[in-house]
């Protein structure tokens, strides 16, 4: 199977970590979605990576539906849960990450806009939002060496990579003041093999 993704996606780099931390094997084609021969918009309509084409041909798109996909896989450690109300916990916890994500992006291309065009009642709106869940997530993680059960989950994985994201993007949040449960999860998470190999180039 072959993953498109850009070196730059936070979206693309959790479905990455997931695949190395199921040692799945996969071909990465490196393509972003806003050079002007991209290819991405002929596998996804919605012109976004990730995006995960079978050997079959079948293509399946967006960060929780490819890792959704893996799960189904049986293949190396299972990172959600089998059912259940803990299975949608997960997946909770995951969506404050990929929220976090959203918020980040928003702020990042607004700040990049020239200066009489940018609006800072946008930026600070989606600052707001990121801060709302970092403290949320502080305290799913207080007190716990994973977020869900006793080994690294998605909701893991997804909270690692918005952070990483933050300290590329936007690292004026300062997400790590006042959030020691997070910094710990942080160090954990950024000393593993998958996260390593996937950090994002600088610029």
């Amino acid at each position: 199977m072959k993953l498109l993704a850009s070196l730059t996606s936070p979206y693309a780099r959790k479905i990455r970590i997931l695949l190395a931390e199921k040692s799945l094997p996969f071909e990465l084609v490196v393509d972003s979605p806003w050079e002007a021969n991209t290819r991405v918009p002929e596998v996804n309509p919605l012109g976004k990576v990730p995006a995960l084409v079978l050997d079959s041909g079948e293509v399946f798109f967006d960060s929780p539906v490819v890792a959704g996909y893996l799960e189904t896989l049986n293949t190396g450690p299972a990172l959600l849960p089998a059912g259940g109300i803990e299975r949608v916990r997960v997946r909770q916890t995951e969506a404050l990450a990929d929220g976090i994500l959203d918020a980040a992006v928003v702020a990042f291309l607004e700040s990049k806009r020239p200066p009489e065009q940018q609006s800072a009642v946008t930026i600070e709106r989606q600052l707001d939002k990121i801060r709302r869940c970092l403290d949320e997530l502080e305290k799913r993680a207080s007190g716990r060496e994973w977020l869900s059960g006793k080994t690294i989950q998605l909701d893991d994985i997804s909270v690692g990579v918005a952070l990483g994201y933050l300290d590329l993007r936007l690292p004026q949040t300062d997400w790590q003041t006042g959030r020691p449960a997070l910094v710990a999860l942080s160090k954990r998470l950024f000393a593993r093999p998958s996260f390593a190999d996937t950090v994002p180039p600088a610029g």
